[in-house]
């Protein structure tokens, strides 16, 4: 028979990647947290950590009891959340963010969730990629766009709007786009496979730009649109402030550019969404919500409208 702590005990070895940090966290000895580790592999059978002086690394039988040790390690905490009184929120929040809107709209918003859950743990990892929520074994991300369709749970919290941009300098060379069609004969920076698209309904617009310059980041593409690489399809949090100061122009102005949102998303089931999640999104929406994030590209843009 499997003793439930002897598991749990596991799982946060296996997150905290060693026995002295999960001791802090469960207030547990080393040695009380090791024995607990022999006990769950003498059950076994088999062994889950290898222990090295640098600390613990999973096996591969520990990767594969690691998926049903935190399925476990949810519904325990799903259970002790129904039957607990008051609001309080306790545990470990790991969160995915992307580079670009965390640094300078996220941060803070993150730093109130945690000054008013002082028991809640954040581990928020920043970085412009997609990241794969269930296989890197995160509780929820933000994520900002357009989304695929999906298994995963999503929140739309607000709106973000989205400019077509090039600097001064790039204009001068070669010449300034006065439609969406033009943009396809100019050099631009973006992602690989990037899709514009303008106008909606019966006269909705979708092209591929013509990548001269590509990168994962949302500040790189910034920095390459001011240097006067190409034109780029950016959102106006991150372009806005280079808008304001003229270093990059807003283009083809007359052709809506639909929305995009931000968002946070969770892996399912759909009806139940852990209550350290439900917390974060009343945060989010109460920063963010209803209106578009705001930046300085929409004053910009309001004075520079035609």
């Amino acid at each position: 028979m499997l003793d439930l702590e002897d598991i749990l005990t596991f799982a946060e070895v296996a997150e905290s990647g060693g026995l002295t940090r999960a001791g802090e966290r469960l207030g547990l000895s080393k040695s009380i947290i090791s024995r607990r580790l022999s006990r769950l592999e003498d059950a076994l059978g088999a062994q889950l950590l290898a222990r090295t002086t640098r600390g613990v690394s999973l096996t591969e039988a520990g990767e594969a009891f690691l998926r049903h040790a935190e399925t476990i390690q949810g519904e325990v905490e799903a259970a002790r959340e129904a039957v607990s009184q008051g609001d309080e929120v306790r545990g470990r929040l790991r969160l995915s963010a992307p580079l670009s809107f965390g640094a300078t709209h996220l941060g803070p918003v993150l730093a109130d969730f945690a000054l008013r859950h002082p028991k809640l743990e954040i581990q928020a990892s920043y970085s412009d990629r997609y990241v794969d929520l269930i296989g890197e074994r995160f509780d929820a991300a933000i994520r900002i766009g357009r989304l695929p369709d999906s298994s995963l749970i999503a929140r739309r919290i607000a709106p973000i709007a989205i400019a077509v941009v090039a600097s001064p300098d790039y204009l001068a060379r070669h010449g300034t786009p006065e439609t969406p069609q033009d943009l396809q004969r100019h050099d631009a920076v973006g992602q690989p496979d990037e899709v514009w698209r303008f106008g909606e309904g019966a006269r909705a617009l979708a092209l591929r730009p013509r990548i001269r310059f590509q990168a994962d980041s949302g500040q790189a593409l910034l920095a390459a649109a001011v240097a006067g690489v190409g034109v780029a399809m950016l959102p106006t949090f991150l372009c806005g402030p280079a808008i304001a100061t003229g270093e990059l122009v807003a283009l083809v102005r007359d052709h809506p550019i639909p929305e995009a949102g931000l968002y946070v998303v969770r892996p399912p089931p759909a009806d139940h969404a852990p209550r350290k999640v439900r917390r974060l999104t009343e945060v989010l929406l109460e920063h963010f919500g209803g209106e578009p994030v705001w930046d300085a590209c929409y004053e910009a843009l309001r004075q520079a409208a035609p």
